[in-house]
């Protein structure tokens, strides 16, 4: 199943904890690939006040419409949570989900996130 499909769950659930006062439900902007590029969708972000930082279809009318703006420079940080993805992808016990349970499969990918920070800290010393 396409995570698209799951997006509209997913933001309903979200809770972003913060310093002060009450958890944040929605984010100000969401960045997607073009298979995020569906009428539902937007309508959804746009309903909700958020953003949709969506490069449109090749095929879309929207594409070739002048005035469509799309931010280039913000759809650029969204390659950081890529890079994320695919690095923990590598680590072989989570890519292949070998970890049945969620408790310990997040407990591998907390593990993965220390080893990488150490790697990164102390790479270059001895």
């Amino acid at each position: 199943m396409h995570d698209s499909t799951r997006l509209e769950p997913v933001l309903t659930k979200v809770k972003v904890h913060q310093k002060q006062g009450r958890p944040k439900s929605r984010p100000k902007r969401l960045a997607g690939d073009k298979a995020y590029s569906s009428g539902s969708i937007r309508e959804f972000l746009e309903n909700r006040g958020i953003d949709a930082i969506i490069p449109h279809k090749d095929n879309e009318k929207a594409r070739h419409d002048p005035e469509v703006t799309f931010d280039k420079e913000t759809y650029k940080r969204r390659s950081i949570v890529e890079q994320c993805i695919g690095w923990l992808k590598e680590c072989r016990r989570i890519g292949t989900r070998f970890e049945k349970l969620a408790i310990n499969f997040l407990a591998m990918v907390k593990l993965a996130m220390i080893k990488r920070t150490l790697r990164l800290l102390f790479s270059n010393r001895a």
